[in-house]
C-alpha cells in the first residue's frame, strides 16, 4: 500500500478492494488463478531502493516471527518483466545488501535460493541457471516453480546437473496441483533433477508407491498448510495430508508460502496445525530439527543460532 502509489499503481478505495486486488486470502478456482495474484505485486518491484527494502523487511518479519533459519527464494525472470532499468545483477545486488543488512540486525541464519520459472523459454531457463551458477558465492540453491500443470521437469534436467556440479544445492516445486500425475512429478523432479528436497510434494499422498520412493530416500517436503488450501490443493483442511505422510515416515516440515500475498506469517500454519491436527510442542520441534538439518545454508551458520544440537 505505500510502494504502489510510488510507482504509479492507483490504490482502491477501501482497505477490503486493495486486499481484494493484491492479496490471496480465501481459496482460489485453481493454482494458476493464484499465480495471476502475483503480477499485481510484480509491478511494485521497480527499484533497487524497494527491492532492497522488501529483503530486510522480509528477515525482520520472519525474526519477529520467531524464525532463526531462513530460506528465501526468488525468481530473477519474475522480477525483471517490465522493468527495464533492472538487469539480473542488479536485482541481485539489491536482494542481497537488504539480507545482509538483516544478518547483521538479527541473529538469524538466512540463504537465498534463485527460481527457475518453468513456465518461460528454456532459452530464459537457461540464463537464469546460469546467473545463480555465476553467483554461487551467494545463492544456496537452484529451485524450479511456477504453474507445474503442462511443464514437464525433464527438459529442465541439464540446468539443474550443471548447478549440482557447481556445488549448488537443488529443490523444486512439485506435487502441489491436485492431479494425479503429480506423483510422477515428483519422483522425475528427484530422479531426474536430483531434487534433495520438494517444495510442496503433498499429492504423493496419492500413489503409495512414490511415497514410499519418496520415505526412503528421506526427501524433506516443505509442505505449507496455508498455501495448499488457498491454492486448492485440498478443498480444505481437515483433508490435508501431513499427518498421513508423517505417520508413513515422510520427512516433513512446516513452512509458510508467500507470506506477503498470501497474508500469513509461520505462526498462521502453526496454529492451523495445532487447530486441526492436534500439532503439540514436540510436533512442531520434531519438523523444526527435520528442516534444520535440511536447510541448505552452512552448517556453522545453522548451528550459531539453533537452539538445540543440530541432527545429522
Amino acid at each position: 500500500m505505500e510502494l504502489a502509489p510510488q510507482v504509479g499503481i492507483p490504490l482502491p478505495a477501501s482497505p477490503s478492494a486493495w486486499r481484494d486486488e493484491f492479496l490471496v486470502t480465501s481459496p482460489m478456482r485453481d493454482l494458476d488463478s493464484v499465480l495471476k495474484k502475483f503480477l499485481h505485486a510484480q509491478k511494485v518491484l521497480s527499484s533497487e531502493e524497494i527491492l532492497e527494502r522488501l529483503a530486510f523487511e522480509a528477515c525482520e518479519d520472519a525474526w519477529n516471527d520467531g524464525i532463526l533459519i531462513l530460506e528465501l527464494r526468488y525468481a530473477p525472470s519474475f522480477i525483471a518483466d517490465g522493468h527495464a532499468n533492472l538487469n539480473f545483477d542488479r536485482i541481485h545486488a539489491a536482494l542481497w545488501r537488504g539480507i545482509e543488512r538483516a544478518r547483521r540486525s538479527f541473529p538469524m541464519a538466512v540463504g537465498l535460493i534463485g527460481i527457475i520459472q518453468r513456465i518461460k523459454s528454456f532459452e530464459t531457463a537457461r540464463t537464469v541457471a546460469d546467473f545463480v551458477i555465476d553467483h554461487r558465492d551467494s545463492f544456496l540453491g537452484l529451485d524450479l516453480a511456477d504453474n507445474e500443470l503442462g511443464f514437464d521437469p525433464k527438459p529442465f534436467a541439464p540446468l539443474f546437473e550443471k548447478a549440482r556440479r557447481a556445488g549448488l544445492r537443488l529443490t523444486v516445486h512439485s506435487g502441489e496441483t491436485p492431479d494425479d500425475t503429480a506423483p510422477k512429478w515428483v519422483r522425475d523432479s528427484i530422479e531426474v533433477l536430483g531434487a534433495e528436497r520438494i517444495g510442496h510434494g503433498v499429492q504423493i499422498i496419492r500413489d503409495p508407491q512414490v511415497l514410499a520412493f519418496v520415505r526412503d530416500r528421506k526427501i524433506p517436503l516443505e509442505v505449507c498448510p496455508i498455501s495448499n488450501w488457498l491454492t486448492r490443493a485440498f478443498p480444505d483442511h481437515q483433508s490435508h495430508p501431513i499427518r498421513r505422510l508423517i505417520e508413513a515416515g515422510v520427512r516433513v516440515t512446516i513452512n509458510t508460502d508467500d507470506p506477503g500475498i498470501f497474508d500469513t506469517t509461520l505462526t498462521d500454519d502453526y496454529e492451523v496445525l495445532a487447530r486441526v491436527h492436534g500439532f503439540t510442542a514436540a510436533d512442531f520441534n520434531h519438523a523444526n530439527d527435520i528442516a534444520a538439518a535440511a536447510s541448505f545454508i552452512p552448517r556453522a551458520e545453522r548451528a550459531r543460532v539453533w537452539p538445540r544440537p543440530l541432527p545429522p
